[in-house]
């Protein structure tokens, strides 16, 4: 069956109209699932122990007389670790190792206190700290993420947080032995077979047994995307995902073949993904389509990878590479792969994405597992305002503020003019009665 995959060009008359179809996506939660989450958190925050262990048993078929049953020791997380095979012990060791090592050197970067005094003797500076307690919802159930577990643990862990804090849905009780393996190897310090809104709720609100977390982070369905929506305020949150992308943006260098695979490693996440090729070469654009049509019926999933293609997928035809680039920060995708043989010709013109891969070489699927960087990357769009999670998300930044005698003088006198300019006296003489008479 020929796939029905948009092509588009941007020299056509109606390709912004079109265009703006490909992009559309409502993110808008279905009412039901809104409702239906109210009512689990309320529940929550009301019953702690008792509402989780009702909703445990109804929704992941787990059964548990105390929530502290469903709590997963250190001991079973390095045993799970210890019981791999010696290819995947070492692969999620390997990816660890990356992941923590490039977010040490963002630590380095951005992630320090700093201070200086002006000439009159007073310090400014900022304080930073690292949050008391995270966390993180790995997604269970249809797959399992170990990777999710690296990408939101060892940040935080390098950041310096007291406590990390995991849940994970496991229906039926079945355990994934490489996520409980990879929140060994990530330092996770309590882990609990939560998943759902109830989960969310529970790290929120605290529980009898479910400590109250300051900032939740990961992904999960719409339940766990709406409950995260709700409970912001009460708790930080990362960001709220919407479905995964790539835009590959190609000089028509790479082989045909290769940009097909990676557009497929987004749409096999879910029919709702979004697989977009920008290319100013129109007969490299057929010889991807067709390795399209001819890998597509060797995979695994190919149904999901269609109706992802064919829903929301397009082959874009460019006047340039600079217009390509112009078009890319428009979209602001996820995942960007610079698919070219000089990329770092076309880095400095990209503005807007939540990770950039430069070169053929560089498959975005490396970077969700090993490369380094973080894999938990704004969507939507959001990338033109958002950045990838990162030990920055784990820290709070205080400000340093100590005027010196000489100092105040100075500022008093302006702080004064301010505050009586906006009709606050008690601050106008606060900073007076430090000027010398």
């Amino acid at each position: 069956m020929t796939l029905a995959l948009r092509q588009l060009a941007t020299t056509a008359a109606d390709f912004e109209a079109e265009f703006q179809r490909v992009l559309h996506w409502s993110a808008e939660t279905d009412h039901a699932i809104e409702q239906r989450v109210a009512e689990i958190l309320a529940d929550v925050q009301a019953r702690g122990d008792a509402a989780v262990l009702e909703y445990t048993a109804r929704f992941d078929g787990l059964q548990a007389a105390t929530v502290a049953e469903l709590e997963i020791t250190r001991e079973e997380l390095k045993a799970a670790f210890d019981g791999l095979p010696t290819k995947q012990r070492e692969a999620i060791e390997f990816a660890a190792r990356r992941v923590r090592s490039y977010h040490e050197r963002q630590l380095q970067a951005c992630g320090l206190s700093w201070q200086y005094r002006d000439e009159d003797g007073t310090l400014l500076g900022q304080k930073v700290t690292p949050l008391d307690r995270v966390g993180i919802y790995v997604p269970g159930g249809k797959a399992a993420y170990p990777s999710s577990v690296l990408m939101n643990a060892i940040p935080a862990q390098v950041a310096g947080v007291g406590e990390i804090v995991m849940v994970v849905p496991t229906p039926r009780g079945e355990r994934n032995a490489l996520v409980l393996a990879a929140a060994y190897v990530a330092g996770v310090h309590r882990a609990f077979t939560l998943g759902g809104a109830q989960a969310v709720g529970a790290l929120a609100y605290g529980t009898a047994t479910v400590p109250a977390v300051h900032k939740i982070t990961g992904p999960g369905n719409a339940y766990v995307a709406s409950a995260k929506r709700r409970v912001f305020g009460t708790v930080g949150i990362d960001m709220i995902a919407g479905p995964s992308e790539i835009l590959v943006l190609a000089d028509g260098s790479t082989p045909p073949d290769w940009v097909a695979m990676d557009l497929f490693s987004q749409a096999e996440h879910d029919e709702l993904a979004q697989s977009i090729l920008l290319c100013p070469d129109a007969a490299y654009i057929e010889r991807v389509r067709a390795e399209i049509e001819r890998l597509l019926p060797g995979m695994p999933r190919r149904d999901t990878i269609r109706a992802s293609l064919e829903g929301r997928g397009a082959l874009i035809h460019t006047r340039s590479m600079e217009e390509a680039c112009e078009i890319s920060n428009r979209i602001a995708p996820e995942h960007l792969e610079v698919s070219s043989s000089d990329p770092h010709r076309w880095e400095p013109l990209l503005k807007h994405a939540g990770a950039i891969f430069l070169g053929a070489f560089t498959s975005e699927s490396l970077g969700d597992y090993c490369a380094g960087p973080n894999h938990v990357l704004p969507t939507s769009g959001t990338a033109r305002f958002s950045s990838p999670l990162g030990v920055y998300d784990f820290q709070k930044r205080s400000s340093l503020i100590e005027v010196s005698e000489a100092g105040a003088q100075v500022l008093g006198q302006v702080a004064a003019e301010l505050a009586y300019g906006e009709g606050l006296q008690a601050h106008a003489q606060a900073a007076e009665m430090r000027l010398k008479r």
